[in-house]
């Protein structure tokens, strides 16, 4: 089994954090192949920004797909294009966000979320409408950390992560919090993973993990033939309704 997860940024800068937080998360006979995008704006923080990093997101999942890979995962929990790879390919797609909020009754009745920035909550807190999950999210709050000044200091935006996620559980009624950034996750596993008690014991969802999790059961269920999306409507493709255009699109995508 092979898995492409992208983080959606212009720059190498995380893709070894997030390797390393995979790594041992991935089962012995899948391969997990962490890559990013070659392109500028480097970062997705605002939303100008993510827009037009979504067309590279378009771009790598089809060049997924034709590289042979079982699964694709969108690497941010914004989910940044996520209908829209959908849409354009057959291979499984998978986001962050809306797999910890999947499954996060597994975790607890009620949770909250602990994003990255203040420009974050709004979004997140929208996508988190649109999946259904409004009525059992408590709130959604940031650690206040913009991406590009993360890996140059983990460890602190990990004790962010956790007094926030600590005083969220302590004062909304949460039961468990998902923390709604790649990249913030990834720094608190680093420090979890190091044998960290009070990290390792507090009821958080890693949404690096329960993306790469998801990947692996949809990609089984695809081999099985069990992956049985609807393309009857909101997953549409194209090339169902006007073919030429569907080509146009491909080919501008490629």
């Amino acid at each position: 089994m092979r898995i492409a997860f992208l983080n959606p940024f212009g720059t190498a800068a995380y893709d070894e954090l997030v390797t390393d937080a995979l790594t041992s998360a991935a089962r012995a006979d899948a391969e997990v192949v962490v890559q990013h995008l070659d392109l500028r704006p480097e970062n997705i923080d605002y939303y100008a920004a993510k827009h037009l990093i979504e067309v590279g997101i378009m771009k790598a999942a089809i060049r997924a797909e034709r590289d042979g890979f079982d699964a694709f995962v969108i690497g941010c929990c914004y989910d940044p294009a996520l209908t829209q790879a959908r849409e354009l390919v057959n291979i499984p797609v998978v986001a962050p966000l809306e797999a910890s909020v999947g499954i996060s009754r597994a975790f607890g009745h009620s949770f909250a979320v602990v994003t990255d920035h203040h420009k974050a909550v709004p979004e997140i807190a929208d996508r988190i409408r649109l999946y259904g999950m409004e009525a059992n999210c408590k709130t959604v709050t940031s650690v206040g950390w913009f991406v590009n000044a993360m890996v140059r200091d983990t460890e602190g935006v990990a004790k962010d992560a956790y007094d926030a996620s600590a005083r969220v559980l302590a004062e909304s009624g949460a039961e468990t919090v998902i923390i709604g950034c790649t990249i913030v996750s990834a720094c608190y596993e680093k420090v979890a993973s190091s044998g960290n008690a009070d990290y390792q014991k507090l009821s958080v969802i890693n949404p690096n993990i329960v993306a790469l999790k998801q990947a692996e059961v949809l990609a089984d269920m695809n081999r099985q033939g069990q992956y049985r999306i609807s393309r009857a409507a909101y997953y549409q493709p194209l090339d169902q309704h006007d073919p030429v255009a569907a080509a146009e699109v491909f080919d501008l995508l490629s």
